[in-house]
């Protein structure tokens, strides 16, 4: 592709990284309004004008969806930006979404050559600039799709994996149906990130963007309830199925206290704000606990622990506490979001760790007893293992706890299909390059596999699946 880059290597490399414009902390506290606001033409434009055009493409083998980095940058440069976001949608179906929660600080701006001595290109923040004006011009540029094959695929959930999965074997020209067990489309997506992070229309956009290519969705339909595996490769007359259900099955402390009112996993928390409209009380019922001058505590230090805590905040939280038993250089969640928590009045009680949930005689939580931790040697993830510390115990006032310490396989699939081989955590073994299960004709990915990890990782997961299933379905190889 053309380099339209008019600025040498050295002066490219004093342009400093734009940064993008937010919603003020004073303000977003009490919305659940987009924090960031996007980039505007001038800055994309100057943000692009910073890519070396190197010939290494690090970037591009960083992606786990294998998004042609250079290519739509280029595009960018040229003030294509239609072709940019056609370009992205090559290999990626849901631009607009990975544009905003894709940790690309650790894969493709991970590798970016500029990070080595100053800070990467902007490679997230353009990718949701090109998606977004494309959104906004109401010219999406779908990629095409090959002629009919007369095989049929079932997809079991519609979130990130599903859907990648979906998008790509629809253009290799199979149909597609995608089977969704709750009742909106977009799976983690639509129930487990909040609204300040990703406006739930973009979600609905990219999966109308998805129907308009071919897919059907079907909502409501509990696949191991409703209908089995067995059912859809049998008389439903499906040739293969990628069951992409994820990790919906929340991960609890097991401390006395846990059953107390009040005590919440963070799937559960976030499910009734961002699926039953809690953020619109009072238009809406309040489906939770009231958090209006409430201490609400979160236990964990991941990304979901920082969307629980964030959406209490907006919520009317007296005060909003992130309770982490290491410190937080070894907290997994995005250095963005640690930010912007801060920013909006977040506690950050680390190296504490909840031993017991403590209520009233009414069964209502009162408070969390917590002990200090100190940190040991490393354990399997690499980081220190929190050791407690002998005679620190405290009580930390709470009315409202959420649980955001992980989640596990949602079982239900494999308790309605016994031939599906699963592992001792309930997660389904699939090979990890062709994601075949044990069950001919079935293939699984994303967290349902892997276990919780970042939406792109699950989408980079459907890709391989959909090129899977389409040379099982060409050539019948198992």
């Amino acid at each position: 592709m053309t380099n339209n880059n008019p600025l040498p290597p050295k002066e490219r490399m004093k342009i400093p990284r734009q940064r993008m414009p937010e919603q003020p902390s004073a303000e977003r506290r009490a919305n659940f309004a987009e924090v960031n606001l996007g980039l505007s033409t001038a800055l994309a434009h100057q943000e692009a004008l910073r890519c070396l055009h190197c010939k290494s493409h690090h970037c591009f083998t960083g992606c786990p969806v294998g998004v042609k980095v250079k290519d739509f940058i280029e595009l960018v440069l040229a003030g294509d930006f239609l072709g940019a976001a056609a370009k992205i949608r090559e290999d990626n179906v849901l631009p607009a979404v990975t544009g905003r929660v894709c940790p690309q600080e650790e894969q493709c701006e991970g590798c970016c050559v500029l990070g080595k001595n100053g800070e990467p290109l902007a490679i997230g923040y353009l990718e949701r600039f090109v998606a977004d004006y494309e959104r906004q011009s109401g010219q999406v540029g779908l990629p095409p799709r090959a002629p009919m094959t007369g095989k049929r695929v079932a997809v079991i959930g519609s979130g990130p994996a599903g859907l990648s999965t979906a998008g790509d074997l629809v253009q290799r020209g199979h149909e597609v149906t995608v089977f969704e067990a709750l009742h909106e489309l977009g799976g983690v997506l639509i129930y487990g990130i909040p609204e300040f992070r990703l406006p739930k229309d973009i979600v609905r956009q990219e999966v109308e963007n998805l129907t308009r290519m071919g897919v059907e969705f079907r909502t409501n339909v509990v696949v191991g309830r409703t209908v089995t595996v067995d059912e859809l490769l049998g008389e439903r007359g499906y040739h293969a199925v990628f069951i992409a259900t994820g990790a919906g099955l929340p991960v609890f402390l097991n401390i006395p206290g846990e059953h107390l009112c009040g005590v919440y996993s963070a799937n559960e928390f976030l499910t009734r704000v961002n699926l039953m409209k809690a953020n619109q009380f009072p238009a809406y019922d309040q489906p939770i606990y009231d958090c209006r001058d409430k201490n609400v505590a979160v236990i964990g230090g991941g990304n979901t622990a920082l969307d629980a805590v964030r959406t209490a905040v907006r919520l009317g939280a007296k005060t909003a506490s992130i309770v982490y038993r290491r410190s937080e250089v070894e907290m997994p969640a995005r250095v963005e979001e640690v930010k912007h928590a801060r920013e909006e009045g977040v506690q950050f009680v680390m190296l504490t760790n909840p031993i017991e949930f403590l209520g009233d005689d009414r069964a209502w939580l009162t408070g969390m007893k917590c002990q200090q931790m100190e940190l040991g040697a490393p354990d399997k993830s690499g980081r220190r293992r929190p050791v407690p510390r002998a005679g620190s115990d405290f009580v930390m006032p709470v009315q409202v706890a959420v649980v955001a310490i992980g989640n596990q396989g949602n079982p239900l699939v494999q308790s309605a299909t016994p031939d599906l081989r699963t592992n001792p955590l309930g997660y389904i073994e699939a090979d990890p390059d062709c994601l075949k299960t044990s069950k001919r004709g079935v293939f699984a990915g994303g967290d349902i596999v892997t276990g919780g990890a970042t939406v792109i990782l699950a989408m980079g997961a459907g890709r391989r699946a959909a090129q899977a299933i389409h040379d099982y379905l060409s050539h019948g190889t198992w």
